[in-house]
């Protein structure tokens, strides 16, 4: 059977559409989805990944345990040269959640659903102690909290509220939505490209806010964030090597804003908290997981097709949506490929990427080792090898269409390969930049890379919190994203033709390059 489908491959090669763009056969279609449908790994993997191996926070001691765990699974799945590939250093250092208990002892017992921001430090055991309302908008506001703070648990200001929406929870993409994604937005305000969301406070004055609770010591800070009752995980910036932080816990804004109602009403509130964290500090690094199945033909077997997603999450929950589903399907897309015994003429890479959620590390860390030297402005040799990168970071909904990131050289591409995936739901190319995930690493040096527009389904409620579990997945969607992918990769190994670079890319790098590419 592998013979006869490399053999119809090589064969019959590629048929022609209207648009002169090529693509494989129909057989090849029928064989994808009868693999992805049929024979489906996605209910395994998924349980596998979430409820196995856990959360997968950077550098921490289970995001490091989950590394070699998948780097053996792609090994057992017969991938070629499965391995942990250095990425960059991580200057935060290790850091797990040991314990973390938070409860309201005055006026009344209650106690709280909560997650320390990840980096912050620990308290001294059981500890009881009054909260005080610290709110700080301009540097003249420290004054009134001098000498104040030692020994109390401060209780931020919150910027979120809870308003009652009448929306459902969970949603698809209706038909009107995607006509608009699918006009060019090019010309107009919709055109605008992604733009990293400037701090609430200046950084000057977090500065000395920070250097502020560093001299006066209170016990702990409490923030708001999350609905529902349920926490959202984030992290704070902390270098390795340094002191300790004072703990941080987010509570959702129904606790935390019980809290401030009470506090702002002169009412007496006391907490206990017992939290431990660890650090383990020192030469922490950001590595991805890649694995591949080789290319065959002898000219092209050195050039790379790259599907991929971020293998790292937050500490609360075990990374369902996000990015276990972007996981989960890319390791079944690779397993459909081995499973019908395709051999490639190029090379089809899957890259699980370290870092993604403190900004982009692990893929960023691959594009500036392999393929373009930013700070020495000098490209690499895996750069004119890079064919094509298919990223999924949205969440488990169904594979809608594709963001091309404003390059009209890949409208016949896509626009030919779809097809036979359309009666599936997948219909509209939109010329639209997406951006804040890993396709931004390769697409910004101009390479072609490229964002799925999905179904959102509770993404937004869900995401980051503790509720991102195996719950969260949508196995159908996930069995057709798959297929969706495997079929993309199989046709840009195949066709004779390649996807072009954007040919400004590279003279516009400095200008679109987001800070925290340096």
């Amino acid at each position: 059977m592998k013979t006869k489908l490399f053999l119809i491959v090589c064969s019959l090669g590629i048929i022609s559409s209207v648009n002169a763009q090529t693509r494989l056969p129909e057989e090849i279609t029928y064989k994808i989805k009868g693999e992805a449908f049929s024979n489906s790994r996605i209910e395994e993997t998924s349980q596998w990944l979430t409820d196995f191996i856990g959360p997968r926070l950077t550098a921490s001691k289970n995001g490091q345990r989950a590394e070699a765990l998948v780097k053996d699974k792609l090994t057992e799945m017969g991938l070629s040269n499965a391995r942990r590939e250095f990425a960059v250093k991580f200057t935060r250092g290790g850091w797990n959640n040991e314990k973390t208990y938070v409860a309201m002892t005055s006026p009344y017992y209650c106690n709280f659903t909560s997650t320390p921001r990840a980096w912050s430090g620990s308290t001294s055991g059981l500890v009881k102690a009054d909260v005080l309302y610290f709110n700080v908008q301009k540097e003249e506001d420290l004054d009134k909290y001098k000498g104040k703070i030692g020994g109390k648990i401060l209780l931020l200001p919150g910027d979120t509220s809870y308003t009652i929406r009448f929306e459902p929870l969970a949603s698809r993409l209706t038909d009107e939505q995607l006509n608009e994604l699918a006009k060019d937005p090019r010309g107009s305000s919709a055109g605008t490209p992604f733009r990293m969301r400037s701090p609430s406070t200046p950084p000057t004055l977090r500065e000395k806010i920070n250097k502020f609770l560093a001299e006066e010591k209170p016990i702990a800070i409490l923030v708001g964030s999350g609905t529902f009752n349920v926490p959202v995980s984030s992290g704070i910036n902390y270098v390795a090597g340094r002191s300790e932080p004072t703990p941080e816990l987010a509570l959702p804004i129904e606790d935390h804003g019980r809290l401030i109602r009470l506090v702002r009403r002169n009412i007496p509130v006391q907490l206990e908290l017992d939290v431990k964290n660890t650090f383990f500090p020192g030469d922490t690094i950001v590595n991805n997981v890649i694995a591949e199945i080789p290319g065959t033909d002898p000219k092209l077997k050195d050039e790379v097709v790259l599907i991929g997603a971020h293998l790292d999450s937050w500490h609360g929950g075990t990374g369902g949506a996000d990015n276990g589903s972007g996981c989960i399907v890319m390791i079944e897309a690779m397993r459909i490929i081995k499973a019908l015994g395709i051999s490639p003429r190029r090379t089809i890479r899957i890259a699980l990427w370290g870092g993604e959620e403190q900004g982009l590390y692990g893929s960023r860390g691959y594009a500036q080792n392999l393929l373009y030297d930013i700070r020495n402005e000098k490209k690499l040799p895996g750069y004119d090898k890079f064919v094509l990168y298919l990223n999924m970071d949205n969440g488990s909904g169904r594979f809608r269409g594709i963001y091309l990131e404003e390059n009209d050289m890949a409208v016949p591409f896509f626009k030919t390969w779809m097809e036979p995936f359309e009666s599936l739901g997948f219909t509209t190319l939109s010329l639209r930049r997406t951006g804040s995930t890993d396709h931004v690493s390769f697409n910004i040096i101009g390479l072609p890379a490229y964002q799925f527009i999905q179904d959102r389904l509770e993404y937004g409620r869900t995401y980051h919190t503790l509720m991102d579990t195996y719950e969260r997945l949508s196995f159908d969607d996930l069995r057709i994203n798959a297929a969706i992918v495997a079929w993309f990769a199989l046709n840009a190994a195949q066709d004779n033709a390649r996807i072009p670079v954007k040919p400004d890319a590279i003279s516009k790098l400095k200008q679109n390059l987001p800070p925290y590419f340096f």
